[in-house]
């Protein structure tokens, strides 16, 4: 085979599948040369400094969609704010967000809160060693098990993020998208894993993934992998994993009201505990309908959804955001309150506050990017 030759050029090359190409021996020099490298290049990462299973729980929930270097600080502040899964089972879930307020995917810390209070209520406050007990706490999949419990008790599960499953797809040459071949890449992580090191083939996996098989320009050069790499030998970092033909991200256009009254006082809601956002507070708005200008789309939602009179005046900033499955513009105007009684339509809560109380509370991140803007502005009603 020409290394040069795209894979698309192959139709009736068989995918290559675990079986086929590791032998015993193969799969020990693999685990040798893997564990060899982390020895020498791995990653010194707070969380690698403990074996509390409550602190590797947090890091491991906290780097889900996460970069590292993000994710550390949010890691200190909050063990250092609920240092035990008691301290946080007690918490108000208002106090967890708050502390959660800028790591985003809000689900992860309500998940967090809820699994403590199982934890408390199932297992005397103690992380459980079992994978079955493991996996049915709330935001504890597979992949998030398999992680704390080798890295806590070096128990031998597998493990299969995005790393793992780029590291494989391209270790195996793999000719379908790694969606499409879950089973076999679970597979193929359990019989690579090291059964009498667990706990740091895994972490060698994770590191591997993040440091030298990027997603893209993998220093392959530098891969403990790189003589058994099929993705290598045939030149095909660029096109493997392969991936799925995905939809245009839509776009939403939100128009959002900051609503003051004669105190000079602002008015904000909390949304529903379930869904994006469960749980977090922001200023109150909603989507612009066909044929409205942004003034009459704010004026009419805050009369949908709390059921009071505006005046939509002067523009205050306009905010592009990307969350995962779409894309938003929100125009956030400054607003007079005219008449009625704000009352939760379509929220769980509301609530007339100061723009120095703001901060007691947590908000989503374009929200913040509002408040930033309040304060630049010296507006004050």
């Amino acid at each position: 085979m020409s290394s040069d030759r795209p894979l698309a050029a192959e139709p009736n090359r068989k995918p290559i599948t675990p079986g086929e190409i590791f032998s015993d021996p193969v799969l020990m020099q693999l685990r040798r040369s893997l564990l060899g490298w982390y020895g020498s290049r791995g990653r010194d990462l707070p969380w690698r400094h403990t074996r509390d299973p409550y602190k590797i729980w947090v890091s491991e929930i906290a780097l889900q969609q996460t970069q590292v270097k993000t994710a550390i600080p949010y890691y200190h502040r909050f063990l250092d704010r609920f240092p035990t899964i008691a301290d946080l089972a007690a918490a108000d879930l208002q106090d967890v967000l708050k502390a959660w307020q800028g790591l985003g995917y809000y689900a992860r810390a309500r998940n967090l809160h809820r699994a403590a209070q199982a934890l408390v209520c199932d297992f005397g406050g103690v992380f459980p060693r079992e994978f079955d007990s493991a996996i049915r706490l709330p935001g504890i999949g597979r992949t998030t098990a398999g992680g704390i419990l080798s890295a806590a008790f070096n128990a031998p599960v597998p493990i299969l993020d995005g790393n793992v499953k780029r590291i494989l797809a391209r270790l195996t040459a793999l000719e379908v998208p790694v969606k499409q071949a879950e089973k076999s890449l679970w597979a193929l992580s359990d019989r690579l894993l090291d059964r009498r090191n667990p706990r740091d083939f895994n972490q060698a996996l994770m590191d591997l993934g993040a440091t030298v098989c990027t997603p893209k320009n993998p220093t392959c050069l530098l891969c403990p992998w790189s003589d058994r790499c099929q993705t290598r030998q045939y030149n095909l970092q660029s096109q493997i994993p392969m991936r799925e033909t995905s939809a245009p991200i839509p776009h939403k256009t939100i128009g959002v009201a900051v609503i003051w009254n004669d105190r000079g006082e602002l008015l904000i809601d909390r949304r529903p505990p379930e869904g994006l956002l469960g749980g977090l507070w922001e200023f109150p708005g909603g989507k612009i309908e066909p044929g409205e200008s942004m003034e009459e789309c704010i004026a009419r939602e805050i009369r949908e959804e709390l059921g009071i009179e505006i005046a939509v005046g002067d523009r205050l900033i306009e905010i592009e955001h990307a969350y995962t499955h779409f894309r938003v513009t929100l125009t956030v105007h400054h607003c007079r309150h005219l008449s009625g009684e704000p009352q939760a339509i379509e929220c769980d809560e509301i609530r007339w506050v100061d723009v120095d109380e703001l901060d007691n509370f947590p908000f989503p991140k374009a929200n913040v990017k509002i408040i930033e803007a309040l304060r630049d502005s010296n507006f004050r009603g």
